[in-house]
């Protein structure tokens, strides 16, 4: 069965405001990513070459990314890795994006697989590296759609090695919503007639799913970037989810959850993954799920590397071997992910695999605003205001939910 990232619950304790005058380090020149804004970051070397291997790498990754049959037999793609570099594999699972950052923080792990709400606090706190792309191979077959963006790149350098990507889908029972919605509407709706059988994600971020609707929904906020939110624009977000929250019956962030809920018909509408909906089809349950008018907001994962590695040469070798095309197939198939390798979609057990997440599918994905950690610099590229950083993101949650 397919395993999951837990809740991404931040404490703004460790949410790191990111500010041009705390980083040090190069100029502030625009960061590469359309929109992102420059921000000053730590002069942390960028590796030159690679050597034999340390003979082993010590992980932080989401639960399915570094497989190695304890949890399924036929799932293992660690030993292999083992086998071909001679580079043991230590694995610690982190179950949200503030764990990650705390314990690469440590300088005891090699490489993390952060989400896009982790990653530019870890680049900001010069906690891991710029990447040297040309030592890691695999990387030239990454789809175009992945490489250089604003999570994973600034100022010009890449950050990590693109892991996969997918999108947070709207979906109802076909049976129970006799209306099919094609907006987020559907789910801030304060007169909705679903109310108590409505489900949203658990995690500070899904306040730019509110901030997404709003850009279309209220022109007049002036909402360019879902995550760079000025304070006005961030005031009507969280307006906007603390009416929703009286129509939430559950909030998920344990997939599992969410298709029972789904298929139990207790949940008729909500914020899902692609894998979910697959799940619930799987048991029959009737539902269908779509990226809205709106558009959507989504995640993409990328390996980074510790400023501080003990074992860099292992963790290059590791970067280069989950996004080989028969590796990273078997990771996505396994999460549930789009692919981030080209390749990947020739080596999947399922043929349809990549067309049903949409992996080949840039016009698709053009639609998805990843998740990006929100900083006091507007992403948008604004510099005559200040934007709510993401420690506010995890207070304001705390109070919407309250």
């Amino acid at each position: 069965m397919w395993s999951t990232r837990m809740a991404l619950a931040a404490a703004a304790a460790l949410a790191i405001g990111l500010t041009a005058a705390g980083c040090g380090g190069e100029s502030g020149d625009k960061a590469t990513g359309a929109g992102q804004g420059g921000f000053r970051v730590p002069d942390v070397p960028m590796q030159k070459s690679l050597g034999k291997g340390e003979g082993q790498v010590n992980l932080v990754a989401w639960a399915g990314y570094a497989e190695d049959g304890s949890n399924d037999k036929s799932v293992d793609w660690v030993h292999p890795f083992e086998k071909q570099t001679g580079c043991k594999v230590n694995t610690k699972i982190a179950g949200t994006s503030d764990e990650m950052v705390a314990l690469m923080k440590t300088g005891q792990y090699d490489a993390v697989s952060a989400s896009g709400d982790a990653s530019l606090r870890l680049i900001a706190s010069g906690t891991v590296a710029p990447v040297n792309t040309a030592l890691v191979p695999n990387y030239a077959d990454i789809f175009a759609g992945l490489k250089n963006k604003p999570w994973n790149s600034v100022n010009g350098k890449a950050y990590g090695i693109p892991h996969g990507r997918g999108a947070n889908l709207l979906m109802w029972r076909t049976d129970k919503v006799k209306q099919a919605p094609d907006s987020w509407g559907a789910v801030f709706d304060q007169n909705s007639p679903y109310k108590g059988k409505i489900t949203a994600y658990d995690s500070p971020i899904y306040i730019a799913d509110a901030a997404l609707y709003l850009m279309s929904a209220r022109p007049e906020l002036g909402i360019k970037n879902p995550y760079a939110l000025d304070q006005k624009q961030f005031d009507a977000a969280v307006a906007l989810l603390k009416t929703q929250r009286g129509l939430v019956g559950e909030y998920w962030s344990d997939y599992t959850k969410a298709v029972q809920s789904f298929k139990s018909g207790d949940t008729v509408l909500g914020t899902t993954w692609q894998v979910i909906t697959n799940y619930v089809e799987a048991a029959k349950a009737p539902v269908e799920a779509i990226v809205p008018k709106e558009g959507s907001t989504g995640w993409s994962d990328t390996w980074m590397v510790g400023a501080k590695a003990q074992h860099p040469d292992c963790a290059y070798q590791w970067m280069n071997y989950i996004v080989s095309p028969k590796a990273n197939a078997q990771v996505a198939e396994w999460f549930g992910e789009a692919p981030a390798n080209a390749k990947a979609c020739q080596e999947t057990s399922d043929k349809k695999f990549c067309d049903t997440f949409h992996a080949t599918d840039e016009n698709y994905f053009s639609k998805i605003r990843f998740w990006t950690t929100p900083i006091a610099q507007c992403l948008d590229g604004r510099k005559d205001v200040k934007c709510v950083d993401y420690s506010k993101w995890t207070q304001a949650w705390t109070a919407i939910k309250g």
